[in-house]
This record gives C-alpha cells, structure tokens and sequence, in this order.
C-alpha cells in the first residue's frame, strides 16, 4: 500500500469534516467568547464611528473661516459629551475621541497651536481641510458584514464586537472529543513506574491541547493492547463527536483500532507519507468519527498540530485551519532524502532554523525546546542557507 502525501491526506480529512459540520449553536456573552467559532455572520448595527470625532488633542474648527487670524475659544469639548454648534469665526477645544461640533470640519494639534495672552489661539502651521478628523463610518458603516460565521473569536474579534455594542455572540457549541490512551506499557502519573512502563504524556498533553481549542474533552482512560476492549470501549463513546486515540496503530499484532474500525466501521486513510506520524489512521466506528494518532509524543504532535487540529476545526466552519508560516534559511545541512514529508523540531536563532540534537518520535523534549517545526520535503536535500519552510509552534498550539 502506498504512503498518502500530507497534502492529500489533508484534502480528504476536510472533505470528511465538511460532512459531518458540527452546527449546533448557543448564546454566550462576550466574557466567554475567546475561542469560540462565530455561529451567524456579525452585521454592523451601526456607524463606525457613529459621528465624526476628533483624532488628536486640539481645537476643532471651520477652514473657510480661518485665513490665519487668530481665532476665539468659543467652548470646550470632552470626549463622551455633546457639543453645541460651531459659531462661526470661532475654534472650539476639543480632545481625542469628542464629537466634532456641527460646522467643524477640520481638528488642528495642539503642538501647532499657541493661546495668546487675550485667550485667542493662533495656529502656526498651514490647515488641512479634514486633518486630524476621523469621519462618521470610517471604520464600519451600519449593515456592513464585519466577521463571518466560521470566525475563531480571539481578543481582536471580541473587542470589535464590543465596539458595535453587542453583548451577546451565537457560537458553535463545544466538539465533544473522547481521548483514548493504548498500550499496556502505559500509567498515568502519579503511580510508581513498574516493569517495562512508562508515563502517558499523550493524554496530558491531548487534553490541555483540546480545551485550548474550545472542546468539551471526556477523558475515556488508557487502553490495554486487547481488540475487544477496543471494541468496547469505542462503542461507549457513540455520543462523542469525534474519538481520538493514540497508539494502536502501527503495522502489526498491536494495531487493535485499525482493526477494529475496519470489522465495525469504516477505514478512510491510513499510513501517510509524514515523518513522524506515518501510522495515523482515520475512520468511523459505528458512525463516530475516529482519529487514531501514532503513540510517540513527537508523533502524537506533529499529527495533531498538522492534521487534527484543522479537522477539528474545519467542523466547526473555520475556513482557514492551516497554521500561518514562512521560510528561512537552513541552520543545518540535510544529507540524507527520505520518501516522507519531514517536520524537525526547530528554534530559529540569528534568523536561522537550527535542529535539535535528537529528532526521534519519542523525545517530547525537543518540541519544549523548540520554536517551531521545519518542514523537509520529499526527497531533497538541503545545504546550510537553503530555504525552508518554518512553522512556529505557537501557530498550532492555540
């Protein structure tokens, strides 16, 4: 069977999740937002400014009627209070963030200005007609589409929403994401290690991983090597909306989920041309969806951050789920091409990628030193100064 591009197996993973969206919505209020995927389309109720304002501290006044006198203070205008007209032949002091007066048309910096002795002000540089003025709508005109159904909501999002006046967002519901630990080698810490057994950091880090992501995260324990307790345990999971397991799917005796999704549901990819990750597997169990990430905790991150992550969030409406990056130039030399996709755990210093020492699937180390993943492409090799492309970590970790 031959190996799945990481392109590929990206294009069907959101081709599965364009199928199963999840859609259910609620109501929450802008304090729990942050995360959160914008369920309807966010219309400006109003203006944008809804009134001209002044941009700067200053005196507000109308050009035609300045030819460089001197001009009397006529009132004082604060931000949050309403002005009187303008009287013409007159500036009006006006502060950042006030309302322009009517027949005002042009704010002049307070830096420009001096208050003669008789309270007059005088302006000693030449008026622009509009500097210094932010106009009604600058920024949104009422009826506007300012954010899409699809949005993830962060600080930037919320403050615009709180702008327009809203109180309140329709979101997505939470996914509901199962996280199931295989292998008898594995206990959770805490326990004194035994024979041949190691700390589950996957479930940790899974789960840390997920609420970051805004999920409801059920924690359905660690599995022995045993397809019948595969069986089981995937079968009490039927509310979930999506199952995710790590280990159990390598090629072999041990590769309990993918026989299990194979005798009761559904195999819809499996081994990709990815390094680490080459395992991973996807399918329904009984028509739940089930993602089976390789056990290695380098593994386990590299194919959530890269694959899971974006399905998860496909499923919710988000439209652009792949992470943000861009190239630099290689710290290192890369000698040896391989038929897989490889992502290094790297850290950019004086603006170039540099690997750390040890690139094995089970050093979760590496990724805590790291500043983000390399991508090395098929089949290449790569001398110091190359360009690759660099992912950073804190692109796929929240």
């Amino acid at each position: 069977m031959s190996l799945l591009p990481v392109e590929e197996a990206l294009q069907r993973l959101m081709a599965l999740a364009d199928a199963t969206p999840i859609e259910d919505r609620e109501i929450v209020p802008l304090a729990a937002a942050d995360g959160r995927v914008l369920a309807t389309d966010l219309v400006a109720g109003l203006d944008l400014p809804p009134w001209p304002n002044s941009a700067m501290d200053g005196y507000a006044v109308r050009l035609s009627d300045w030819s460089g006198e001197p001009l009397p203070v006529s009132q004082r205008i604060l931000a949050g209070h309403a002005p009187q007209p303008l009287q013409p032949g007159t500036c009006a002091r006006i502060f950042t963030g006030a309302p322009l007066p009517e027949g005002a048309d042009t704010v002049e910096m307070q830096e420009n200005a001096e208050v003669l002795a008789d309270g007059r002000v005088s302006f000693s540089e030449p008026l622009v007609l509009g500097q210094n003025v932010r106009p009604r709508g600058q920024e949104t005109r009422a009826g506007e589409l300012v954010l899409s159904a699809g949005t993830r909501l962060g600080p930037v999002e919320i403050g615009l929403a709180a702008t327009l006046g809203c109180a309140l967002l329709a979101v997505r519901r939470r996914p509901r994401v199962a996280v199931l630990s295989t292998g008898d080698e594995l206990i959770e810490p805490g326990t004194a290690l035994g024979p041949g057994q190691i700390y589950n950091s996957n479930r940790s880090l899974l789960c840390a991983w997920l609420q970051r992501l805004g999920c409801e995260v059920r924690d359905a324990g660690i599995l022995p090597d045993d397809l019948q307790r595969t069986r089981e345990a995937l079968a009490e999971l039927g509310d979930a909306d999506l199952i995710l397991s790590t280990g159990g799917v390598s090629v072999g005796e041990a590769d309990f989920l993918g026989q299990a999704l194979r005798e009761e549901g559904e195999l819809a990819l499996w081994k990709l041309a990815i390094k680490p990750g080459k395992p991973l597997t996807c399918g329904y169990f009984r028509g739940v969806p089930v993602l089976g990430l390789p056990g290695n905790p380098a593994s386990t991150l590299v194919t959530f951050g890269l694959l899971a992550r974006p399905y998860l969030l496909r499923r919710l409406g988000v439209q652009r789920v792949e992470p943000l990056a861009f190239t630099v130039p290689a710290g290192f030399a890369w000698s040896k091409p391989g038929n897989r996709r490889e992502y290094l755990r790297a850290r950019l210093e004086g603006g170039r990628a540099v690997l750390y020492a040890n690139q094995s699937s089970g050093v979760l180390r590496s990724a805590a030193w790291a500043d983000g993943l390399v991508e090395v492409l098929e089949e290449r090799t790569y001398v110091e100064g190359d360009m690759l492309r660099f992912i950073p970590l804190s692109e796929v970790l929240n």
